[in-house]
């Protein structure tokens, strides 16, 4: 595997941050990660086409770039990749013209050629998307032993807009689904959160869907509130610093992000689905915890003690990026020390992450956690 990455700001044009001198005609994908606002403004897919004549070029927005070890806002990162021997196959759907994001999640994946299949890497709206129903979806297709990874598109901290483009200048309401094939490429995955729970664990009564109406029986507004004290007078924004952990089917724990909520009904609205009949926690932010936890994400991805991908595409939570503040390249900068300068790395804040777990567990919708897919070459 060869590789090529630049950044784009407003202050310095291109810079390069990585060039391993390759044919350039060679180059078979290319990752693009920008701000909304560079995105919509910028005709970003010509000139890369003409750049890299033969590559898939996927392209999506962010709640902050990562290259390397920076993290950016209102940049576009760029990081063009060739792989000497794996193939790539791709599928696109808009959801606009599916029934459901579920729906969505079962022709996703029935586009991508099963034969050989060895890693599905997902890009979607992170707006117009149930991301819990798209991951179902996916994964009632594809075969268990199938690696499903990626996360959704983000914008910032305004969650207005969010773009994705394969093959084109990005637009709203698209899914990406890039499928690798190959004997002799090894696809691995970590995903870890960090956060402190804290208060008793509470049964969910009422939901549907990723809207959550009550716990114990009690309208769920008022107990968050309860819970938040002074930060309460600020939702839905806190909501990001008091993030819910709920249990899946696996009984392992998931985090879920609050988006929104509703006075009128006293119901919180989730970036996940939350389920009726499982228990639930409050979290907060501890951030040397955040920070451990990146680590302990780069960690999961190896099995050998000294493993260094040739590529790890780190996909963490805007509620991360929002709570961190100016340590938040800190959880960058311990996943570079624990891979060596050898590994590239890029990726974004999101407003959702999709990993299995753990090794073996069933791929999920995840809030609030850093979340690394590592590509290598053997």
């Amino acid at each position: 595997m060869k590789l090529l990455q630049k950044k784009f700001s407003a202050q310095n044009g291109w810079e390069i941050i990585r060039n391993d001198d390759f044919d350039t005609a060679l180059c078979n994908l290319v990752l693009v990660f920008g701000s909304t606002n560079m995105l919509s403004a910028k005709n970003i897919y010509d000139p890369l086409k003409n750049e890299y004549p033969n590559a898939h070029i996927l392209v999506n927005t962010t709640a902050g770039e990562i290259i390397d070890t920076q993290v950016s806002d209102n940049c576009i990162s760029v990081t063009a990749i060739y792989f000497e021997n794996t193939q790539i196959e791709t599928s696109v759907i808009d959801i606009k013209k599916v029934e459901n994001s579920y729906e969505a999640g079962i022709k996703l994946a029935k586009g991508l050629k099963s034969n050989g299949l060895n890693n599905v890497f997902i890009i979607s709206d992170g707006q117009q998307v149930n991301g819990s129903e798209l991951v179902a979806g996916v994964q009632k297709t594809l075969a268990k032993e199938i690696i499903i990874t990626g996360g959704l598109a983000g914008d910032g901290a305004s969650f207005k807009k969010t773009l994705v483009g394969l093959n084109e200048n990005p637009v709203e309401g698209k899914i990406v689904a890039l499928g690798f094939y190959g004997k002799k490429l090894q696809v691995t995955y970590g995903s870890f959160g960090g956060w402190d729970s804290f208060g008793p664990e509470r049964l969910i009564t009422k939901a549907k869907g990723n809207i959550l109406y009550e716990l114990d029986g009690k309208p769920a507004l008022d107990i968050y509130k309860m819970y938040l004290g002074d930060y309460a007078k600020d939702l839905p924004s806190s909501g990001l610093l008091f993030p819910l952990s709920i249990r899946n089917d696996d009984n392992n724990s998931l985090v879920r992000t609050i988006l929104s909520i509703n006075e009128k009904d006293k119901s919180l609205i989730f970036a996940g689905n939350m389920t009726e009949g499982v228990y639930s926690r409050l979290m907060k932010a501890n951030l040397d915890r955040l920070i451990e936890g990146a680590a302990i994400a780069a960690q999961n991805t190896g099995t050998e003690k000294n493993f260094k991908p040739d590529l790890a595409i780190l996909i963490s939570c805007v509620g991360r990026k929002l709570v961190l503040d100016q340590r938040v390249e800190e959880e960058v900068e311990v996943i570079r020390t624990i891979y060596g300068n050898s590994t590239a790395i890029t990726g974004f804040y999101s407003y959702g992450e999709i990993s299995p777990s753990f090794n073996f567990s069933k791929c999920d919708l995840h809030n609030q956690t850093m979340t690394i897919t590592t590509f290598t070459e053997l």
